[in-house]
């Protein structure tokens, strides 16, 4: 049975984990966690007063990780929290957080656009094209990877 992954698909998900390792690399510098990061940064993309729950949604991250990073950086003085309606709650930043926002995230933005105005338009395009394919390709063949795990449960 082959059942290792392909060069190109090892190739690939090296690089996945690569591009992972430049923002945590990012993170480390500025003294954050990881989610702590992306909470920052999402605030910074989305909006003073975006939700916990979006946040956790749209990056896919768990809840329990979103709450203790948040915990972070409300005890650093970076951001508030506001309770919307029923469980939500609006993340805000603080007058300190806004600094650090524009001082340090902000360039993390202008750089991402940098790197990406160094592609030509065509390699952008396709390069958006073809990982939009790759992960929605994923997504509509997990549900049979699941299905057969459900019918074959606690393999050794």
């Amino acid at each position: 049975m082959d059942w290792k992954p392909g060069r190109e698909l090892t190739a690939f998900n090296a690089l996945a984990r690569e591009f992972d390792g430049i923002y945590h690399e990012i993170a480390v510098q500025l003294g954050l966690s990881d989610s702590a990061f992306l909470i920052l940064y999402v605030i910074a993309e989305f909006g003073d007063g975006c939700l916990q729950k979006e946040i956790a949604k749209q990056y896919y991250v768990s809840k329990q990780t979103i709450n203790s990073a948040i915990k972070q950086l409300v005890a650093k003085g970076y951001l508030t929290m506001q309770q919307g309606r029923g469980r939500d709650m609006h993340l805000h930043l603080t007058p300190t957080g806004r600094q650090f926002v524009a001082q340090r995230i902000v360039p993390v933005f202008e750089w991402e656009n940098r790197v990406f105005a160094a592609l030509s338009q065509e390699e952008r395009e396709t390069l958006l094209r073809l990982t939009e394919k790759y992960v929605t390709l994923c997504w509509d063949t997990l549900p049979e990877l699941l299905e057969r795990d459900r019918k074959e449960p606690n393999v050794p």
